[in-house]
């Protein structure tokens, strides 16, 4: 007795989705202002999301100038981790990306260099060597030796770095040399990834 009422519940079951599938394939396409609609409510959320990411997370810099070669050259385009300052100081070998402290009139708001010493560093530079703390650091991305005078010792403020171009050909680099010590929170993030040109894509 119960087998027919079974079979009776399952082709109910049946009718109801072809019923269902078929008012699907019957339903109005939508008019061209509510697909217009739609794609600008999308584009519109995703703007919303580059931009948030551009301010809090990630920003994308050109380099200018030849104070960062061999490391960097001039017209690459580089990607910059901001969210890393927002949650802890720059350290020793960063290249970072930071408000010019000392501007020229035409040249970019901005300045890429390499942090050769955070607070508390002694800085001193004697025969064309660089030593942090009394000793001799290691320079593998410098093809040459620092050309020009002696330096320091300098002690690096609390709250500041101490900040150089690669380059370390005569007048080559405005940096730290020139303009002093800068505040950390001048440094608006660290360079992550050289992504133009593709033939130079690499992380730095």
């Amino acid at each position: 007795m119960n087998k027919p009422a079974e079979t009776t519940e399952t082709d109910e079951r049946f009718a109801d989705r072809r019923e269902r599938s078929r008012r699907k394939r019957g339903a109005k396409p939508k008019g061209w202002r509510e697909e217009l609609s739609d794609w600008l409510k999308s584009l519109a959320f995703a703007v919303v999301v580059v931009a948030v990411l551009k301010l809090f997370v990630f920003d994308l810099t050109t380099v200018h100038g030849i104070s960062m070669e061999p490391t960097l050259k001039t017209g690459e385009r580089l990607l910059v981790n901001k969210i890393g300052y927002r949650l802890g100081g720059p350290a020793r070998g960063d290249i970072a990306v930071l408000v010019d402290p000392a501007p020229t009139p035409g040249d970019s708001k901005y300045i890429v260099k390499r942090v050769i010493g955070v607070a508390g560093d002694t800085i001193e530079i004697r025969g064309g060597v660089l030593y942090v703390n009394g000793e001799r650091l290691a320079e593998p991305y410098a093809d040459v030796a620092i050309a020009g005078p002696d330096f320091g010792p300098l002690t690096v403020e609390p709250g500041k770095v101490f900040v150089m171009g690669d380059n370390r050909r005569s007048g080559a680099s405005k940096d730290s040399r020139s303009f002093g010590t800068v505040p950390a929170g001048s440094l608006l993030g660290k360079a992550e990834f050289i992504l133009w040109p593709i033939p130079r894509w690499k992380k730095i």
